[in-house]
């Protein structure tokens, strides 16, 4: 064997041993990078669970706070009703020619006032003035502030709404003539309650046009009280996109969630979105709009980045 043959027998195992060598390389580089991408996906959906925990500890603590705020509502309802109850059987039992119309003026600002004491828990706010009592109704929607209305109420010679900005949507005719006269409290109680709930109807579809346009096809289309939503959304399956047709009804004007909803996708569409259509349908009836669009986006992103 000639020197030039021993030379190339001696070099085919080293370029056999540098090619399984780089072939090893590439191999452990692909293995670190897809590593490196689970656990880039790991840490975000560690940062959405952390997110979603503190969140759910927020709501539980403002649960708690509601409830507290609630108790010491009905307990401060309690005594005005007590003292209410007094004042009536002691003007009876008083001399009727010192129950005059004094007397009266008299017994409607004494329960204004505590009135008062009691609304300011309740995000009611109000002040005297020289005719009556000014109220300030604030809404809030899941710790949100959102817009104050105010009313100017005389008290003599009967009780009677003065001015507003209470919207005309708002049955506050209907309210005024159920409790005005007879209970104040349960008067700002209710239509503090319609207020409340249009609010929250109103901010919830202000959110999902805001922040979930991308997956509304055209525009959310309400009424003015906002308790009549129908709009067109897009879900996906199989690469392809279908659109889900949404109606919901808010039957109950006290409340933010509908008591109907309708949730529809086309003729053509697979099988499978009529199950996906009765699960939104499920959700959109016990959580906010927007928060059961948030939902739908997690839980696409996460098939999306599934391996």
């Amino acid at each position: 064997m000639g020197a030039s043959e021993k030379s190339l027998h001696c070099s085919v195992p080293l370029i056999i041993t540098a090619w399984i060598f780089e072939c090893v390389m590439l191999f452990l580089a692909g293995v670190f990078a897809h590593l490196e991408r689970l656990e880039a996906q790991a840490r975000e959906v560690a940062v959405k669970q952390e997110k979603m925990k503190q969140e759910e500890e927020k709501r539980a603590r403002l649960k708690a706070r509601v409830r507290e705020l609630r108790l010491q509502r009905d307990k401060l309802r309690a005594k005005v009703r007590l003292q209410k109850k007094r004042l009536k059987e002691k003007r009876v039992m008083s001399d009727p020619a010192k129950s005059s119309a004094r007397a009266v003026l008299e017994w409607k600002i004494k329960n204004i006032k505590a009135m008062l004491q009691v609304s300011y828990l309740t995000g009611i706010s109000g002040k005297r003035t020289k005719q009556g009592v000014c109220f300030c109704i604030s809404t809030a929607y899941e710790s949100t502030y959102l817009d104050s209305y105010y009313l100017h109420l005389l008290v003599k010679p009967e009780v009677q709404i003065h001015q507003h900005s209470v919207p005309t949507f708002i049955p506050l005719e209907q309210i005024a003539k159920n409790y005005l006269q007879t209970d104040i409290g349960r008067f700002l109680s209710v239509l503090s309650d319609h207020l409340n709930a249009y609010a929250g109807r109103k901010y919830q579809a202000d959110q999902l046009q805001e922040h979930f346009s991308d997956q509304i096809e055209g525009t959310v289309q309400r009424n003015s009280l906002c308790n009549l939503l129908v709009f067109n959304y897009k879900v996906s399956s199989k690469s392809k996109t279908f659109p889900f047709n949404v109606r919901l009804l808010y039957g109950d004007l006290c409340c933010s969630l509908p008591t109907e909803v309708n949730v529809s996708c086309t003729p053509d569409a697979p099988a499978s979105l009529a199950e996906m259509a009765a699960a939104h349908s499920d959700l959109f009836s016990r959580v906010a709009l927007h928060k059961a669009f948030r939902s739908f986006r997690s839980a696409e992103e996460s098939v999306d980045g599934a391996p």
